[in-house]
């Protein structure tokens, strides 16, 4: 489980009389049990940190996040072995040279023998039916090859949470339907940053994310009509 209480963060920006604080996030408490849960609000609203905070990629600055009990703060390696995390650009995170290299480098805490940590990261891609391309530079891939390649590179780890941060961006609409399949149809608990609205709409769960806070907490429905009225006064 997920537990934030009275986590926020500010940073320090430069100002005309020196440097003040900003407000990204204001004190929030939430338990998150849902199996989805989607996040949505305007850019710059503060979803990307809210997400962030989930597994430790922007620490708070006041209060607390916890995963299955364990601070981000203090214990920060943990949970990020049990929270994986999907960017918007995949080439934000595919760090080898090509998609069999970049799975291996996730399969890499658990499978000590090489030919078989190369097994199953063929395996792994095959099944995403990414196997042709297995060996071809990331350069080479389409938006959606990528994007589902670095989702593969992060389920390899065994996450037991996986957040998304806009997956489907960046994204054609054959490209945005496949990744919000794949998202649909996994095991793990899935929490995702969106703009999205109809993969908001199939979430069990969604928060709207105004000026650093959380405006409102509902079923899809309800929180989308509440959203639109936000940005359509």
């Amino acid at each position: 489980m997920i537990e934030l209480v009275d986590a926020g963060v500010s940073v320090e920006v430069p100002g005309a009389g020196g440097r003040t604080q900003r407000t990204l996030l204001q004190p929030t408490s939430l338990s998150l049990t849902e199996r989805r849960i989607a996040i949505i609000g305007a850019n710059g609203s503060g979803k990307s940190t809210l997400l962030r905070l989930l597994n430790g990629l922007v620490l708070p600055t006041t209060g607390h996040v916890r995963v299955d009990g364990l601070d981000v703060r203090s214990h920060g390696r943990q949970v990020r072995r049990r929270v994986g995390f999907v960017f918007t650009d995949p080439q934000a995170q595919l760090v080898l040279a090509t998609p069999v290299e970049d799975v291996e480098l996730s399969l890499r805490a658990r499978i000590a023998d090489r030919q078989a940590r190369r097994a199953e990261a063929l395996r792994l891609l095959t099944e995403r039916g990414l196997g042709e391309i297995a060996e071809q530079s990331v350069y080479d891939l389409s938006g959606g090859e990528r994007q589902l390649v670095a989702l593969t590179s992060v389920l390899a780890a065994e996450p037991a949470v996986l957040l998304a941060d806009e997956p489907t961006t960046l994204l054609d609409l054959r490209n945005r339907d496949r990744i919000s399949q794949v998202l649909a149809e996994l095991s793990q608990q899935v929490i995702v940053v969106t703009h999205d609205l109809e993969l908001a709409a199939a979430a069990d769960r969604v928060l709207v994310i105004e000026s650093g806070e959380v405006v409102v907490d509902d079923h899809p429905s309800a929180a989308i009509d509440a959203y639109l009225k936000l940005v359509r006064p």
